[in-house]
């Protein structure tokens, strides 16, 4: 009997039953796909940092290395399992040429190393460890996907020949955000070429007990071991090849959390719908004895079918799209050796719709209890109170046309009614401007001062050299007669011991120079002043458990001095261990040194990196903007697609949920519509009373839904960003794209649902429903 009775109201309703399905299957795939992506990414990442045995502790090193003294420490130390020292031949990229590409205008530090005897193994893209051949060249991965070399591709190395053999997994230097890349050649070649760059030294710890990681970060420090260059540890390791993929299945999280709702209260309009249409047939059900439990069994078993056809559909099309998503995943990490799984969790989220939405509809037909046996045989249809807009009527009216008039009135009078259309126009416009708004923060240059880099045009890099404060003083002094550069600031970085509360002492990197030339944003206070203050990293601030107005003691010129903690902020540079002052000090060694400016004609950019780079080559010159672009691209890309996609979802939405309330709304007001016609509104009139609604509604929605997408959803994104290493966030909105042409698209999708759904209300005849 039920599958007949279904079968009968699905043909009746064909309409409503299919937008019902896809709004199952929507929610459904997209938390299918989240989690399903998320299976992958961690198993892939820990595939992959398992096969390379990931260093826990990495110490870059530039200048001597006392091999022994490590050695020795290394031994002593408890807690280290292995360790290694690994040469690093930093070469510039104007000797470097792939197929017929240079890398001159690579923001990176491309160098060369052989393949590591204990740990840190280079992959190939079977994820197997790599023996190279003379004469054979690997090639960073992400070379690969620039499409800036092939295997096969003659290379050459400063006149070295060699040939592209193959491309590498490096679970180091992976991600854009890794400030340098590996390339792989054999130990003879390496010897060949060890000349024609400087060397930088990896450092690398690999630890019994992870969990002791920060003591034992101490403990190096208090050997006062070589620490000419950045620290980095295992978590940020991790972190920094999980950003960009990590950034996509976070708006696909936050989107599919939102469809679920949406989806609830889909299946709220249409079944509510349904309970409208059949109002009186209910009535007779209840008044000939039928129970309530069997009454709910008949339309229960309905949304049993559509939540399992929806499910299915929504799996499916998860397995269908999960491949194009999974793409970069694979290519940069493998296979994850726990895909199996995925199935099972994407299976699992499926169920989790399912159940939700099965629960809410035993909740909606509760509403059963309520219906009046002679009201629903009497009338056919509830009658609803409306509450008074007594202040707005149509005699004091000069603004609106009759029809509009009416229409705006119906929302006022029914605002419960409406405010279930309305609530979903709120979240719709949400998703639609939250990820935009994401895409075009973390793609404006404005985005690097939540990143730990200043506002500016020119970036010139001296680091790896000898002299380094001559030739620092060299540039400024070139830059000093340059007047195409309106503003330029110098920042050195050294090294300096700090005490610790507890008696231990570490060693703290601190940028010296003018911070307020091209200020970065700071989650907490401002940058330093006087030089009695400090700056600190997010990460040195935990680690080193300081906030704002804490003070802190740096041993400077042989003397401790005391500083007071004026400011943190975010750091994705140098392992995020940094620190900000502008004292002046002239015993500690110059670790390297930045220089930036800022040009008065930006048109000129590409020269002045060129002339820069020619006269200096000792230096690394950058174009910030193609800074940014080479360092997020691949988060950007993947956020930009997610963004366009969430427009995609958001406007579908729109459309079905609009095309159903009004669907439901002409079913309920089948005899007011026949009244209105009885004295003589034409179906013209009466469907522009109902675009009236709509448009009123939609007017309300988006402006909540911008101003909530700006609120909390600059909350929730900055949750997000703050979970990969920046603290302090701002959305920088692109006006055009919220509040124009997103907007735009919103009523357009609202005018056509309307137009649309509200067809039927022509066909009603008014004998029919006066009558009733």
């Amino acid at each position: 009997m039920y599958f007949r009775i279904i079968g009968n109201d699905i043909l009746k309703n064909k309409m409503i039953t299919l937008i019902t399905i896809l709004f199952v299957a929507a929610a459904a795939m997209l938390v299918s796909l989240a989690a399903i992506l998320t299976i992958n990414l961690s198993g892939a990442l820990d595939t992959l940092m398992t096969k390379a045995k990931t260093p826990h502790f990495l110490q870059m090193h530039s200048g001597e290395i006392d091999r022994a003294r490590l050695t020795s420490f290394a031994e002593q130390h408890s807690n280290v399992e292995e360790f290694q020292v690994i040469e690093f031949l930093n070469v510039d990229g104007t000797r470097i040429i792939l197929g017929e590409n240079s890398l001159a205008d690579s923001v990176q530090d491309n160098g060369f190393s052989v393949q590591s005897e204990k740990f840190d193994y280079l992959l190939d893209l079977d994820g197997n460890i790599i023996n190279v051949s003379e004469g054979e060249l690997y090639v960073p991965i992400s070379y690969m996907r620039e499409n800036i070399t092939k295997i096969g591709d003659k290379a050459a190395i400063n006149g070295h020949e060699f040939v592209v053999t193959g491309f590498l997994r490096d679970s180091q230097m992976n991600s854009t955000l890794a400030a340098s890349k590996r390339f792989l050649v054999s130990e003879n070649d390496y010897d060949k070429i060890k000349n024609l760059g400087s060397i930088e030294y990896l450092i690398e710890f690999r630890l019994k007990d992870l969990s002791a990681l920060g003591e034992f970060e101490t403990a190096y420090a208090a050997a006062e071991l070589e620490a000419n260059g950045p620290t980095v540890t295992y978590t940020l390791f991790k972190m920094m090849n999980a950003l960009s993929d990590g950034m996509m299945i976070a708006v696909i999280l936050f989107v599919s959390a939102f469809v679920v709702a949406i989806a609830l209260i889909c299946i709220r309009f249409t079944l509510l719908s349904k309970m409208e249409d059949d109002y009186r047939e209910i009535g007779v059900m209840k008044a000939i004895g039928l129970r309530i439990s069997d009454i709910k069994r008949i339309y229960f078993v309905k949304y049993v079918a559509i939540a399992a056809v929806g499910s299915v559909l929504g799996l499916g099309l998860s397995y269908m799209f999960k491949g194009i998503l999974l793409e970069n995943i694979r290519l940069y990490m493998g296979e994850a050796e726990n895909a199996s799984f995925a199935l099972l969790f994407g299976i699992i989220g499926t169920l989790m719709v399912s159940i939700s939405i099965l629960l809410y509809v035993n909740s909606v037909l509760k509403h059963f209890r309520k219906i009046s046996v002679v009201e629903a045989i009497r009338f056919g249809t509830s009658q609803e109170k409306s509450s008074s807009a007594k202040r707005f009527t149509l005699s004091k009216n000069r603004l609106f046309n009759t029809n509009v008039f009416l229409g705006i009135k119906d929302v006022l009078q029914r605002k419960k009614l409406y405010a279930t259309m309305l609530a979903v126009l709120v979240v719709s416009s949400f998703i639609m401007i939250v990820p935009q708004n994401l895409h075009h923060t973390i793609s404006s240059k404005s985005f690097t001062q939540y990143m730990g880099i200043g506002d500016y045009d020119l970036r010139i890099d001296i680091q790896q050299t000898q002299n380094l404060a001559e030739k620092t003083n060299e540039i400024l002094r070139e830059i000093g007669h340059d007047r195409t550069i309106s503003n330029y600031a110098v920042l050195t970085t050294k090294i300096f011991r700090a005490k610790m509360e507890d008696g231990t002492e570490e060693n703290l990197k601190v940028e010296l120079g003018d911070h307020y030339a091209f200020p970065i944003a700071y989650s907490q206070g401002k940058a330093p002043v006087n030089e009695n203050e400090i700056a600190l990293s997010s990460i040195n601030a935990d680690e080193m458990n300081k906030k704002v107005g804490d003070a802190i003691t740096l041993v400077v010129e042989g003397e401790e001095k005391d500083f007071s903690v004026s400011g943190i902020y975010s750091d994705i540079t140098n392992g995020g261990k940094t620190a900000k002052a502008v004292f002046t000090d002239n015993s500690a060694e110059i670790m390297w040194s930045i220089i930036n400016a800022e040009l008065s004609d930006t048109s000129i950019i590409d020269d002045k990196v060129s002339e820069y780079a020619s006269k200096f080559s000792y230096a690394k010159v950058s174009d910030v903007t193609e800074f940014v672009t080479q360092t997020f691209g691949s988060t950007i890309r993947s956020v930009e697609t997610a963004s366009y996609a969430a427009i995609v979802v958001s406007l579908i939405i729109t459309v079905l949920i609009t095309l159903l309330f009004m669907k439901m709304l002409t079913v309920k007001d089948r005899a007011a519509i026949a009244l209105m016609k009885a004295l003589g509104f034409t179906k013209s009139d009466i469907k522009l009373q109902y675009i009236s609604r709509s448009v009123f509604v939609l007017i309300i929605g988006i402006v909540l839904g911008t101003l909530l997408a700006n609120t909390l959803g600059e909350v929730l994104a900055g949750a997000v960003i703050s979970s990969f290493g920046a603290d302090s966030f701002q959305f920088t909105v692109n006006p055009l794209s919220a509040y124009f042409l997103c907007p735009l698209l919103m009523v357009c999708a609202v005018l056509i649902a309307t137009i649309g759904g509200t067809s039927g209300a022509g066909q009603i005849k008014i004998s029919a429903h006066i009558k009733g």
